[in-house]
């Protein structure tokens, strides 16, 4: 599963919205995020602890959400996951995948 991409919105562009339209877009926003999280929770029995990644695409929304996958003891070698949502224009859930598995104190290798 991919989500579509489209090109992000263009700076000049969001320069000339005035200060309530920008709010409002910020709600918006934060709305499509609590969307996704919660509609991921709900299929998957796991909690969004953060999000790396929110980008518009041409369909909708792509959305980087961080999972705890599995507690443990210490919590630095818990298994996090990082899961692709995709969403449409609205929020609503329309694809998901886990991209990633790692211990929460393992850094990339980059």
């Amino acid at each position: 599963m991919r989500c579509p991409r489209g090109a992000m919105a263009d700076k000049s562009e969001n320069s000339d919205k005035s200060a309530a339209e920008s709010r409002s877009g910020s709600q918006a926003a934060l709305d499509v995020l609590r969307t996704a999280g919660a509609q991921l929770a709900e299929l998957t029995g796991l909690r969004a602890e953060t999000v790396t990644r929110f980008e518009r695409t041409g369909e909708g929304w792509l959305i980087e959400i961080e999972v705890l996958e599995l507690p443990r003891v210490p919590e630095t070698m818990s298994l996090m996951a990082s899961y692709e949502v995709c969403t449409d224009q609205d929020g609503r859930l329309t694809g998901y995948r886990r991209t990633r598995r790692y211990e929460r104190g393992r850094a990339d290798r980059r």
